[in-house]
């Protein structure tokens, strides 16, 4: 989720009526970023137009990709070994799991780093919002994926999941200017749970890892098993979640 509130996205899906207060923007008054991604010229000008909140959004999306290349490890290697049980093969997928707290850690630090520096951005605000949907969304779906959640419905219950930490995410940089603010500018609220709570989720699939709950050893099993409509249970975590995330009604209040 992000943390740099970003008046210049605010302003994008505001009414003109909010000229005003748009003009008074911090972010606004520097726009040495704009004119440099708006540059027709100039060499490594997408990178010099970064900010420093901006480089750390960034890591936050690699621990994510990382994730990602770790759960497809796993498959790859458990389809060369005996059994998928390979004490080996497991560290690959815990690693998996493991980058996504790590990502986390970067999402908080990255909204600091922007508030300390005074300066936030519509690319800023992007930024945060596509490397949250990778760590937070299609890596714990991949994870996911490669513990035994292999079925036509699982895949759609998962791709439900990720889809809706897309909207969610969406949402948020369309609606952030009409949350309440606080003192320091930042929301009060989260509309819907945040995707980074997918880090519940996460823990409870490494608690499964370390009982070797995976694969045929799911918990709760299959249903309608050997039939098109075949699907693990524990596949509608992933559903319920994304239902959450796209909730109107629930507010979590900010840290």
């Amino acid at each position: 989720m992000s943390k740099r509130t970003s008046v210049a996205a605010s302003g994008s899906a505001a009414s003109s009526s909010n000229d005003a207060t748009v003009s008074k923007s911090p972010a606004l008054k520097d726009n040495k970023q704009d004119l440099l991604l708006s540059s027709d010229v100039g060499h490594f000008s997408l990178v010099r137009a970064l900010h420093l909140a901006d480089l750390i959004t960034e890591l936050n999306g690699l621990c994510g990709i990382l994730s990602v290349f770790s759960s497809l490890r796993y498959c790859i290697a458990t389809g060369h070994l005996a059994s998928a049980l390979n004490t080996e093969a497991h560290s690959t997928l815990y690693w998996a799991l493991g980058f996504l707290p790590l990502g986390l850690f970067f999402d908080f630090f990255d909204g600091k780093v922007a508030r300390w520096r005074k300066k936030s951005s519509m690319m800023g605000q992007e930024l945060d919002s596509l490397a949250d949907l990778i760590s937070f969304g299609v890596a714990p779906a991949s994870a996911a994926f490669a513990m035994g959640l292999r079925t036509p419905v699982d895949h759609l219950l998962l791709g439900f999941f990720v889809l809706c930490g897309l909207t969610r995410l969406a949402r948020f940089n369309v609606t952030a200017a009409a949350i309440p603010k606080d003192a320091t500018g930042k929301a009060k609220y989260f509309e819907g749970t945040p995707i980074p709570t997918t880090l519940a989720t996460d823990a409870v699939m490494a608690y499964w890892i370390s009982k070797g709950w995976i694969h045929e050893a799911l918990p709760l099993g299959t249903l309608f098993t050997g039939t098109l409509l075949e699907f693990h249970p524990v596949a509608l975590m992933f559903a319920i979640h994304g239902c959450l995330m796209c909730s109107k009604t629930i507010h979590i209040p900010k840290p």
